[in-house]
């Protein structure tokens, strides 16, 4: 049990930096009037589970400890649903009703589609 603490503590680790360096990235090029950068590692961390999802169950096997560092580890680290919500409480509550259901409408949406496109990609690499 310890083990798989310590590979996730290192997962979780690893994919918060990743998180940060992603969203800082994605806001100096488009600007911080929006969560691009919460939306942007949103998309790709849905992207990445899906594909990882799907290469487990139909492609290849990966032991208890990998899986835990992967999925609980780098990718609860590096995806930033609980930032997401931040972020849409704060423009709600600050009035900007029409952000803030863009911000919902686009996350969902993306994030889904990456997910699908990280699956569907597995399938065929």
């Amino acid at each position: 049990m310890l083990e798989r603490l310590l590979v996730i503590a290192l997962g979780g680790a690893v994919g918060a930096v990743l998180r940060y360096l992603g969203s800082e990235a994605t806001y100096r090029i488009l600007g911080r009037g929006f969560p691009y950068g919460t939306l942007a590692v949103n998309v790709v961390g849905s992207f990445c589970i899906g594909y990882l999802f799907a290469g487990f169950t139909e492609r290849f096997s990966v032991g208890a400890l990998w899986h835990a560092a992967l999925f609980a580890g780098l990718l609860g680290g590096f995806t930033t649903f609980s930032a997401f919500s931040l972020d849409t409480m704060q423009m709600i509550q600050s009035g900007q009703i029409g952000k803030a259901l863009l911000n919902i409408v686009l996350s969902v949406g993306f994030c889904l589609a990456g997910a699908w496109g990280g699956m569907t990609v597995a399938k065929v690499y």
